[in-house]
Parts: C-alpha cells; structure tokens; sequence
C-alpha cells in the first residue's frame, strides 16, 4: 500500500448549536470540493474521546479536554497544495464559509511530513 508523503489535519471546535449542521456540510460539501483538488487524496474525519493507555506498566486516562474536538485529516503530495488556487477556491464553497466556518473555534492546522515507513 502506497502512503501519502504528508498529511494535513484540519482540528476544531464548533457551537454545539451548530454540531449537526457542522457534519452536514463537512462530509456532504467541504469534503468533496477539497477532494478534487489536484494533489489531495483520502479525506477522513474524526471526534475525539477519551481513553485509556498503559505506559510504563501504569494504566493512564487521557482526556481531549482543551484540544479540539473535531480532526480532518487530508492526505495530500506535497505542502504546496495547500496553498494552490484550486485549494483556496475549494475552500471558499458551498455553505462553509458562511454558515459554518464564524462557528468553529479552537482551530488548529497541522501538516505531517512521512518519517516512517520509507518511501
């Protein structure tokens, strides 16, 4: 299986008033226009929970309190895709930058470089 060389993530927050709106537009517009970008492949998303990990020999509660809610990870070729005209354009569609993006709070955007495995 081929690995993107980078990945681009996408994290925050929304007004819980807006939560289902949020998700509509997400997985039913934003998604897809980003997703025809030249240079983006699979688009996933996520929600954070808590959970439990033993480290150490010691079990420890990790809580996403605080850290965004909300993960878009985007695997894309290289850095300049994000900021290519095709990416600002994609983003600028459909119902977000209107009537989702002023609701989203606790932004965060972080690109990944592959280090492992080797490609």
């Amino acid at each position: 299986m081929a690995h993107s060389k980078y990945l681009f993530v996408a994290s925050m927050d929304v007004d819980p008033a807006k939560e289902a709106l949020f998700n509509e537009v997400y997985n039913t517009e934003h998604c897809p226009e980003l997703g025809k970008v030249p240079g983006v492949g699979e688009i996933t998303r996520y929600e954070a929970e808590s959970f439990k990990v033993l480290i150490g020999g010691e079990t420890q509660t990790m809580s996403p309190d605080g850290r965004p809610r909300f993960h878009a990870v985007y695997e894309i070729e290289s850095p300049e895709v994000l900021s290519s005209s095709a990416w600002g354009e994609a983003v600028e569609l459909g119902r977000w930058p209107e009537q989702v993006r002023p609701y989203t709070t606790n932004r965060r955007h972080t690109l990944l470089r592959l280090t492992y495995p080797g490609t």
